[in-house]
């Protein structure tokens, strides 16, 4: 068994990316599987994920258009009352953020609608395979609207209280599974986690072992951490048995929630405030605390206008 520190990291780097290398690089974390990536993988690897209608993967993409329309097609977009959509008027345009599957819902829901059909032409003229089996041409109706799309850096320009909901950040955390238990409660996010599922800890790649977080309720070396590592031992031998003979997904039903696993949050800035809101108090769990309060001070020194 090997043991580690629960660690976060700021995915800056897929910020800067295209949308095809993030999706890729976060989808692949579900099944450990980031050693496949290459400098040809990530196309047929988010065609196949759109094909297969894998949406929870679709949702870590947004981009953030500027749309110049009518007070009639801006209202028409309103009445349709769009899902996870971030809406807002700056100046003479219409700011709209977005993910890939919130695009490609609406359009499937609400596809005669022009205001619609402008942003996902728009999409489709520079990334069609993230809408293969959903854009079906279009009607023309949206062909008077202007759509831009924003820069990152425009996106960090934006005045203050645009810029907490049209700037989405995502963050990679390695932590316990009691941890990620709580984290998924924060329904205004995004998830994508390693998967038990698909996971065989017994592979080469896992070095044929179970990894555990390190508890900070117990100073390494007292009885009480003798106790736990003994059991994390007992669980891994166990587990791997059971591997032997069954799936994954019959095997996890051992393991603990110390079990070391990833997951990528993503979600704008207003979520991410009122995240640590809840998460870095004293009431807090211990261990969310542990992650959450070193996040919450790295964010603040970028934006302290919102933290």
């Amino acid at each position: 068994m090997r043991i580690v520190d629960p660690s976060f990291e700021i995915q800056d780097d897929l910020d800067r990316a295209s949308l095809v290398v993030r999706l890729e690089a976060c989808g692949r974390i579900c099944y450990k599987s980031e050693g496949l990536i290459d400098e040809n993988s990530a196309l047929p690897f988010v065609k196949k994920i759109a094909e297969h209608g894998h949406n929870s993967v679709m949702e870590m993409a947004v981009v953030t258009l500027g749309i110049v329309c009518s007070d009639d097609q801006f209202d028409a977009l309103l009445a349709l009352e769009p899902k996870y959509l971030f809406i807002d008027r700056l100046g003479s345009e219409v700011l709209v953020t977005a993910s890939i599957r919130s695009l490609r819902e609406l359009y499937q829901r609400a596809g005669t609608n022009a205001l619609v059909e402008a942003m996902v032409a728009f999409m489709v003229a520079r990334h069609s395979y993230l809408f293969e089996g959903v854009w079906d041409g279009g009607n023309g109706q949206g062909k008077d609207i202007t759509v831009r799309k924003l820069d990152l850096q425009e996106v960090d320009s934006l005045p203050e209280e645009n810029i907490s909901k049209h700037r989405f950040l995502g963050v990679k955390f390695i932590t316990n599974r009691a941890v990620t238990h709580e984290i998924v409660r924060h329904r205004p996010c995004s998830f994508l986690q390693e998967s038990q599922r698909y996971c065989r800890y017994s592979q080469d790649k896992f070095d044929n072992q179970v990894t555990f977080i390190r508890p900070l309720f117990y100073k390494e070396g007292s009885d009480e951490f003798v106790l736990w590592q003994k059991a994390m031992e007992d669980t891994e031998k166990i587990y791997l048995k059971l591997l032997e003979s069954s799936t994954p997904q019959a095997a996890r039903t051992v393991l603990p929630n110390s079990c070391k696993t990833e997951i990528i949050v993503y979600c704008n800035l207003a979520e991410w405030s009122h995240i640590f809101k809840l998460r870095t108090t004293p009431a807090a769990e211990p261990s969310m605390r542990e992650v959450m309060i070193p996040l919450a001070a790295e964010m603040k020194k970028r934006y302290p206008a919102i933290f």
